[in-house]
């Protein structure tokens, strides 16, 4: 049996297990996708994690994969689908009828994209429709674009597309937006960005790839690609019955990682709080191995 199971090989997950791992701790990382490094590898650039101004997602990436390998830290490419508590303590079972067994488990399974809901985007996603601008952006290249979203990776993703495509639509359901202010301005002032606020895409057009978008204001846009970027749902469908979750499915973790079960933690993007970037994940891993490295301890 294992002191700590991680489940996840994000920042936070990898965070975790190095944490854990010299804690003197017997750990093995459970991941859905093989050789994955979390949704930081989807950043072009990164430009505020401490002392590494500039770096591409995927090498931030590689390079904690690369330092929790150091450690010689086992993974498994698995699937969690549940939990049950043992008496020794927790056994994951996996999508494969398989299970892993261990006396403390760190959940860090991110999260994933929301969708619009809009007609037509589930059949044209992949034809148009994307969810990641620095993972297709390069495909409309000098053609028209529309991102939809308010917060920071819309306004982020709009302004990577306003260097690539010739038009980009920047959609946004209320009248403010929740990004920062200063990519903003930015944005303001592309010539080749045009800002619209208080409507709603309600049908992605096309046949085979997108053709345009149709808005809740009457008006039809030609473009060529549809970028959603409206948001994340937590990957915590599997640990419903297990913990307690807030109202939008996050798990209840303070800053320990402490959740409503004993021996269970949650690190992450999962968790609830204010701030989910790359740099308060590797501190939620932390946090949560050691709360983890102390309750093993006390058993």
């Amino acid at each position: 049996m294992l002191d700590v199971l991680i489940v996840g090989s994000g920042p936070a997950g990898l965070s975790a297990a190095i944490y854990a791992k010299r804690a003197n701790l017997s750990v093995e990382i459970a991941e859905k996708i093989f050789m994955g490094t979390g949704q930081v590898a989807e950043s072009g650039r990164v430009d505020n994690y401490l002392g590494m101004p500039g770096i591409s997602g995927y090498e931030l990436g590689e390079a904690f994969r690369g330092h929790a390998e150091a450690f010689e830290i086992p993974f498994r490419e698995a699937e969690v689908s549940g939990f049950e508590r043992t008496e020794n303590g927790w056994r994951a079972l996996l999508a494969d009828g398989e299970s892993m067994e261990a006396k403390a488990v760190i959940y860090a399974a991110g999260a994933k994209h929301r969708h619009l809901g809009a007609k037509g985007e589930e059949e044209l996603a992949g034809r148009g429709v994307s969810y990641c601008a620095v993972c297709d952006g390069a495909f409309y290249r000098g053609k028209i674009a529309a991102v939809a979203g308010g917060g920071d990776t819309a306004l982020d993703d709009a302004l990577y597309l306003s260097e690539l495509c010739e038009k980009v639509y920047l959609i946004h359901r209320r009248s403010e937006f929740r990004g920062a202010a200063a990519t903003l301005r930015k944005l303001e002032e592309r010539p080749n960005v045009e800002i619209i606020t208080g409507v709603v895409i309600e049908e992605i057009i096309g046949e085979n790839k997108v053709s345009g978008i149709r808005l809740s204001d009457g008006r039809t846009l030609e473009v060529s690609g549809m970028f959603v970027a409206v948001g994340m749902q937590p990957e915590t469908e599997c640990v419903r019955d297990i913990v307690a979750l807030d109202a939008a499915g996050y798990i209840k973790a303070d800053e320990t990682g402490k959740t409503s079960e004993d021996g269970f933690y949650a690190a992450g993007d999962v968790r609830t709080k204010q701030l989910r970037q790359v740099i308060t994940a590797v501190s939620d891993g932390a946090n949560a191995a050691i709360s983890a490295a102390e309750y093993l301890r006390k058993l």
